[in-house]
């Protein structure tokens, strides 16, 4: 009886597993036999299937076919002049938004500019607004493994067909505009200016409560300022982008307090006093508030936990006691501080409840920022682009993690200071594999790695010009002569990241 009711059970299973294979089959060949689909590569239809924004309504041949229009409309959109190409005029991005009935104007804003950290604090500012029951847009750049990570909407990127739809909105406008500036001998829009126009479109549909905008680079010029903050945040500001903002941290510093607007409050990190004097200059000229970290708000307290840290955090209207900050290093700690206080002004000044902190802060990620991705052996993440960056990976790195060997996979945009950069890793890894980002912007494979070998001894040295190749190669590096707690650190770049990110995680 048993034994009947057992092979019973095992054609169920095979009859479900047989429709499964059926519904997948197709799937991939509705799939395939698209126009809209660039391949053909059947196994896209796993990975939309595996996706967590794929449910019982979404259709996952569509939600392919819209992905694969993502793609195209990116590849697209990556004919313009590049996001590092400061064009320094915003009339282009102000007409098209004219056109659209100027959608920056439809919901409060709180911008973001600095050198490091925008992006966490975009991050986590975003996440305490949700926690106070707001509808929220979110606008960072560059993304790690989507385009669509640069527009969010409650927290997560915009869906495939609704960036489709986006651009199909905007599209007939920014043409129109392209065509003006060519008549009159200027440019059309860049790639960014393109994605902050949809970005601002975006949020009007939602149509969401506040959005928090990063700024791509920069702040006077840059595309993001056509809307006016009502409260603006300026993170860490130190040297990076000197070909396009200046080659001293006061000119720097002079193109990020653009962004100011006349009235609003400004939470401003730390800085270097010339800096620092120059921030209380614009505030004051433009009579808005000023809160800096280190004398009106602190990091009281700081004790390692397990992923992450606890804190103690001051501002003006509170002091918030025992919250738990699941991201590595004090500069992550200082970054969850601007965006308390920036969600305090946002609301008036007050305090925020216990709950929205515990929850804001708790509930807070940064992919890609000291980020574990894989043990046996431990794979770290980390965006570090610029000296500065590296030494604040240095010191999270050192406090967070106890390795008795770490092997780096680096790869170095061409604009950066390289030389900087791998002399602040070197004391942090045993050996270096030097790799090359997939950007036409990319340091070049040999001139990078003859850097690295003067700064490293020779022999510390590897080359790959494939990610995947680089990984396996520090993997064996790491676990060189048996080592238990070698780890692999992939850094240098925010491109970098991302595609290893894609390669170990699949997003």
């Amino acid at each position: 009886m048993s034994r009947d009711m057992n092979m019973d059970e095992d054609e169920d299973r095979t009859a479900e597993e047989e429709a499964a294979q059926a519904e997948h089959d197709l799937a991939a060949q509705e799939l395939t036999s698209s126009g809209l689909f660039a391949g053909p590569d059947p196994t896209v239809v796993d990975d939309v299937l595996a996706s967590p924004d794929v449910t019982a309504e979404v259709d996952p041949v569509e939600r392919a076919q819209a992905q694969s229009e993502v793609h195209r409309i990116y590849t697209e959109i990556l004919a313009r002049a590049p996001e590092h190409d400061v064009q320094p005029s915003l009339e282009r991005v102000r007409q098209v938004l004219e056109l659209l009935g100027e959608p920056q104007r439809a919901y409060p804003v709180i911008h973001i500019a600095g050198t490091n950290g925008k992006t966490t604090t975009a991050r986590i500012t975003e996440r305490l607004l949700r926690e106070r029951g707001l509808r929220t847009g979110r606008f960072t750049s560059p993304h790690l493994s989507d385009v669509r990570e640069r527009i969010a909407i409650d927290g997560e990127p915009i869906s495939p067909e609704a960036f489709v739809a986006l651009w199909e909105e905007v599209a007939p406008y920014v043409e129109l505009v392209d065509e003006r500036s060519r008549a009159e001998g200027g440019p059309r829009l860049s790639f960014f200016e393109v994605f902050v126009v949809m970005a601002y479109a975006a949020f009007a549909d939602a149509p969401v409560d506040v959005a928090v905008v990063e700024t791509g680079m920069g702040g006077r010029w840059d595309a993001t300022n056509v809307a006016d903050g009502t409260v603006e945040i300026l993170t860490s500001i130190s040297r990076d982008h000197e070909r396009w903002l200046g080659h001293t941290l006061t000119e720097i510093a002079a193109e990020k307090v653009g962004i100011l607007t006349p009235g609003s409050t400004v939470v401003c990190a730390e800085q270097e006093e010339d800096v620092a004097a120059l921030v209380r200059d614009a505030a004051h000229a433009l009579d808005a508030r000023l809160l800096v970290d280190g004398a009106d708000l602190a990091v009281v307290d700081r004790q390692l936990g397990v992923g992450g840290q606890m804190l103690v955090l001051r501002t003006p209207a509170a002091t918030y006691t025992d919250v738990f900050l699941p991201l590595h290093g004090e500069h992550q700690a200082h970054n969850a501080l601007l965006a308390v206080a920036a969600v305090e002004a946002f609301f008036g000044g007050g305090a925020l409840s216990a709950e929205v902190i515990e929850q804001g802060l708790a509930g807070s990620d940064s992919p890609g920022r000291l980020e574990l991705v894989r043990t046996s052996p431990t794979v770290l993440l980390d965006a570090a682009h610029n000296p500065a960056g590296v030494e604040a990976l240095r010191r999270a790195l050192e406090e967070a993690f106890s390795l008795s060997r770490l092997v780096g996979v680096v790869g170095i945009m061409g604009d950066k200071d390289a030389e900087s950069i791998l002399s602040g890793l070197e004391p942090l890894l045993n050996e270096v594999v030097i790799t090359r980002p997939s950007s036409s912007r990319a340091y070049d494979l040999e001139d990078l790695a003859d850097l690295a070998r003067d700064v490293f001894d020779e022999d510390r040295v590897h080359v790959a010009e494939r990610l995947d190749e680089a990984i396996d190669l520090a993997a064996a590096r790491a676990e060189y002569g048996g080592e238990q707690d070698g780890a692999i650190l992939v850094t240098g770049s925010i491109v970098l990241v991302g595609e290893a990110r894609l390669l170990l995680r699949g997003h």
